[in-house]
């Protein structure tokens, strides 16, 4: 089935919120709504399975992994009706072109990805693909510390806050990060 018009749909938050989750909740209703869907995610997300995207409660939905925004296209069917695209946050610029694109040609596109790096700064093309979206769905996790709402990412390194001039990128789940809310995030300098 083609849609009457082509979206932008993205679903951001920390890590832990359920952007997966929900990512693959709209793709299987896609599928349900029999309608050609196809899935991309960046290949250094390697945590759990490397040809589908999973989420932290253990859902998941076949993917292909590529390396840069470029082999999206390569990769698109002739047939393809929806787009899914997990961690958006690590693609290159050029993915906002991209969904765009897309979106223009009648495909519906949903991304999940972290709004924010562990700095609690905006991470890569997020800012750009939630400024053209035409819905955007900010979810929150809940703080390891207090039990408040979480809208950050803390990394720990050794059990400690990771400092602020550690590297942006590293792909890592519960080992390394934890949500947190704004009172108990910190980023040392």
């Amino acid at each position: 089935m083609k849609h009457h018009a082509g979206t932008i749909e993205v679903v951001c938050g920390s890590m832990f919120c359920g952007k997966t989750e929900e990512l693959i909740r709209r793709l299987r209703r896609a599928v349900i709504a029999k309608q050609n869907v196809q899935v991309f995610k960046p290949i250094i997300d390697n945590r759990y399975q490397a040809a589908k995207v999973s989420s932290h409660n253990g859902d998941a939905f076949e993917a292909q992994p590529i390396e840069k925004a470029a082999d999206l296209l390569k990769n698109l069917e002739s047939k393809t009706t929806v787009v899914g695209i997990d961690e958006a946050q690590f693609f290159d610029p050029e993915i906002i072109k991209i969904v765009h694109d897309l979106a223009d040609k009648g495909i519906r596109v949903i991304l999940a990805g972290l709004d924010m790096d562990f700095k609690g700064e905006p991470f890569g093309v997020m800012p750009e693909l939630l400024a053209i979206a035409e819905r955007v769905d900010k979810l929150s996790a809940i703080c390891m510390v207090c039990g408040d709402s979480a809208s950050r990412t803390q990394r720990l390194v050794n059990g400690k806050p990771a400092r602020y001039d550690d590297p942006v990128i590293i792909v890592g789940a519960s080992e390394l990060y934890e949500a947190r809310c704004r009172t108990h995030h910190e980023v040392p300098r």
